[in-house]
């Protein structure tokens, strides 16, 4: 069993009695584990405590990210490449696959993919010379099916697989290396307004929240909120384009494509690392 694993079955635990508060020593022994070794593991993956990490489920501190929110972060009039667009360190500078591209379906591109472990379990990544195409999580599903969905959304593309040259944009995500030279890039195929929702998704910081509806306000439909959450479960770089810091208007985190237990890891991760 992998770390995430252990921590994955410790955020459930927390989950369901976040109401009663349960002690290191209970989460402890729901992993058999000694709460010494316990703590040790959660802060080394973590980097905080689990009586903290408690703390960061509360749906209290949901509700008072959200009233210290600015207006999508007085973004809207420079979606997706304003110097608000921050994943930690980086800049992400997110490319719309053109019309041509969509066309030929990615004649003559070459999709370098492969799979590798990060903090939140294994996941797949692939990317054209232009960017960053897909960034999947791995659970349930196979291999196969993420690369079925790269071959739909580039049926003439050819997928090569290649860690070495995966590895570096794993590392930059999830490792905290600074690309020096450029920025983190993204090159997705969605419509005009997928595109829209994901490049305002890139205005909200880490340790931070934004509800559907004020999104749907940054990006000018602010009736909109029902189809603000469509698109953002349907983008194809989690992670990267951070749909985990949409939640509900009542401070609930609300549903996640890649299981809401991940979402509440992915929370602590980064509230952790921005303390």
């Amino acid at each position: 069993m992998s770390d995430y694993d252990r921590i994955a079955r410790a955020i459930s635990f927390i989950v369901r009695r976040v109401g009663s508060q349960p002690t290191l020593a209970e989460i402890a022994a729901h992993l058999h584990m000694s709460p010494f070794h316990f703590q040790r593991l959660f802060c080394r993956w973590a980097g905080v405590t689990p009586k903290r990490f408690l703390q960061v489920l509360t749906v209290e501190r949901a509700k008072q990210l959200l009233g210290e929110s600015r207006p999508l972060l007085d973004v809207s009039d420079s979606l997706g490449l304003s110097s608000g667009s921050r994943l930690y360190d980086h800049f992400v500078q997110l490319e719309a696959v053109t019309p041509g591209e969509y066309k030929t379906g990615g004649a003559g591109v070459t999709i370098e993919y492969a799979v590798h472990d990060t903090p939140f379990g294994k996941a797949l990544i692939a990317t054209t010379p232009r960017g960053i195409c897909q960034l999947g999580f791995l659970d349930d599903s196979t291999i196969d099916a993420h690369l079925m969905r790269l071959s739909n959304q580039w049926p003439r593309a050819v997928l090569h697989e290649n860690a070495q040259r995966t590895s570096a944009a794993i590392r930059a995500i999830f490792g905290g290396e600074k690309p020096v030279d450029r920025p983190l890039s993204l090159h997705v195929s969605g419509t005009n307004f997928q595109i829209s929702v994901w490049k305002a998704l890139l205005q909200i910081p880490p340790a931070t929240v934004a509800s559907y509806t004020q999104v749907a306000a940054a990006i000018g439909r602010p009736r909109s909120a029902r189809a603000v959450g469509l698109a953002a479960g349907a983008n194809p770089a989690a992670f990267l384009i951070p749909c985990h810091r949409v939640i509900q208007q009542c401070g609930k985190l609300g549903g996640y494509h890649w299981g809401e237990i991940r979402k509440h890891a992915i929370h602590a991760w980064e509230t952790a690392r921005n303390e």
